[in-house]
């Protein structure tokens, strides 16, 4: 009795969970229902950032209203930390993450990507009057330096021999790496070159840093993360972007924005 017992109670839950599983709408259903996507991004110019009326804006802020008109659905934006993204892409606070995210072979285990949009790489940012000083990988070796937490740039610190053994100090944002090599804690920083070329120089906060060019760190590219294991989701995101490639609205906010020439293979008309 009791075994028959155990195996009627096995069955029910069985039952239950193919029940509970065949209950819940893939990734794009999800957001049909509820006829938004949650974007999460950091305040990264030119990519997402507010302009001197307040107004979030940016290459990405209108990359992502473009593709969701074509999808049919409200873009809402939201704020993250980007240490955990991960974290709140998988607990739905948001759908995609759509911020000059770059791709590699880690992250791809953890998220589902679009196309490639935009070409990218990680340089080195110093201070004027210590650019003759780091010319390379090898003058960088032991000198203090920064990067935003599990960003691209932190990740070229931690696995370029040259650096990697170097007192690292880890930021909540990029633009935190930029203060912390202003104000002299750190010697150097390794940040997006996107950010970089539109955040330094003459006539900005940080006028006094400047990129090494003869420093290269390896190429990358930037693609929008979504949930893993949602090819719905991926495949019309895709196709819109193919879209507004195909109208030329990719070219025009990329010329907005003075990313013409930044703009990955895939999009370019």
């Amino acid at each position: 009795m009791k075994k028959i017992l155990t195996l009627a109670m096995a069955l029910i839950m069985c039952v239950s969970l193919l029940c509970s599983c065949s209950s819940d709408p893939g990734d794009w259903d999800y957001l049909t229902e509820k006829g938004k996507m949650i974007i999460g991004y950091t305040l990264y110019e030119p990519m997402n950032y507010k302009d001197a009326d307040g107004k979030l804006v940016g290459f990405d802020t209108e990359f992502a209203e473009a593709v969701c008109a074509q999808l049919g659905l409200t873009p809402e934006f939201v704020e993250i930390n980007w240490e955990t993204k991960e974290t709140e892409l998988n607990a739905k606070n948001i759908d995609a993450v759509w911020n000059g995210f770059t791709v590699d072979a880690e992250r791809k285990e953890q998220f589902a990507f679009s196309t490639s949009y935009v070409a990218n790489k990680q340089v080195v940012v110093v201070k004027k009057d210590n650019a003759s000083k780091y010319t390379d990988l090898a003058s960088l070796a032991g000198a203090k330096c920064a990067a935003e937490k599990k960003s691209a740039g932190e990740t070229a610190i931690l696995t370029t021999d040259a650096i990697k053994s170097n007192e690292y100090i880890p930021c909540d944002k990029q633009t935190d790496v930029l203060t912390e090599i202003l104000s002299g804690t750190v010697e150097f920083g390794v940040l997006d070159y996107i950010m970089v070329r539109a955040m330094i120089g003459a006539g900005t906060d940080y006028e006094s840093l400047v990129m090494i060019e003869s420093i290269e760190l390896p190429p990358e590219e930037y693609a929008i993360g979504f949930r893993k294991n949602c090819p719905d989701t991926v495949a019309k995101v895709n196709e819109a972007i193919k879209a507004i490639v195909e109208n030329g609205k990719m070219a025009e906010i990329a010329e907005k924005y003075g990313l013409t020439d930044q703009l990955a293979p895939g999009v370019k008309k």
